[in-house]
């Protein structure tokens, strides 16, 4: 089985090959330059290095969302095009699953903290259950946009340790400390951000599992609407108001 994976949901662009549980090739960068700019050329040079023919890939899993709306956008519109023109079904890996998958088989409680602005994050929490040679990923917490001092009163209240990764972490880990009652820890930095390796592996569990969907019917989880968005609803009921 052969996955790419992609995940450009955040401020980390990052693809990778798949190939039966063993990792052929990573390319992930977390720097200025924007996802339209790097995703494909990435692709490219990965194709190149490990001399890829993209016919025989399985499937295409992508990171789909939450997450960055331009970000979700870029790499939805990424994986259609490549499903499209290869034939090949998408694998939809939630942003937060894949996160969590950083930190495969850890006996703590995983917390991806995204930042979604406006003193919120885009979080859940997992838990890892032994399955036959293996690990299931199982939901503690459902995904969803939070306010930061909401989601560790949850976690306190599920009184037990907590891992902490995203890039969520450094924008409210004072809160967190401040809030946090139960013992807690945060992912190094290989693993502290999106991996397009995560993706791609968490993908093939999906992919063997028959979770795909046709290219054309791929659309982002955004979870909640754009500023743009939230702005116009709150003009048209200023509008109707005045």
């Amino acid at each position: 089985m052969r996955i790419l994976g992609l995940d450009s949901s955040g401020l980390v662009a990052s693809v990778a090959i798949l190939e039966d549980e063993v990792l052929l090739a990573e390319y992930t960068t977390d720097y200025k330059k924007t996802h339209s700019q790097t995703l494909l050329p990435m692709l490219d040079e990965l194709k190149k290095m490990i001399e890829l023919d993209l016919n025989t890939l399985d499937a295409i899993a992508i990171a789909s969302g939450p997450g960055s709306f331009t970000g979700l956008r870029i790499g939805s519109a990424t994986a259609k095009g490549l499903g499209l023109a290869l034939k090949k079904p998408l694998v939809e890996v939630p942003t937060l699953e894949a996160l969590a998958w950083n930190l495969y088989g850890t006996g703590k409680v995983v917390c991806p903290l995204m930042d979604a602005r406006r003193n919120q994050v885009y979080t859940a929490a997992y838990e890892y259950k032994r399955q036959g040679e293996g690990f299931e990923l199982c939901p503690l917490i459902p995904q969803m946009p939070c306010d930061i001092v909401e989601m560790t009163e949850k976690l306190n209240g599920l009184g037990r340790e907590v891992f902490f990764l995203g890039d969520g972490v450094p924008v409210y880990l004072d809160v967190v400390r401040e809030h946090i009652k139960v013992p807690f820890s945060l992912a190094s930095g290989g693993n502290n951000r999106q991996r397009a390796a995560s993706v791609a592996a968490l993908g093939a569990v999906y992919f063997a599992q028959g979770k795909t969907v046709d290219a054309a019917e791929h659309q982002p989880e955004y979870l909640r609407k754009s500023q743009a968005e939230q702005e116009g609803v709150q003009h048209g009921n200023n509008s109707q108001g005045a």
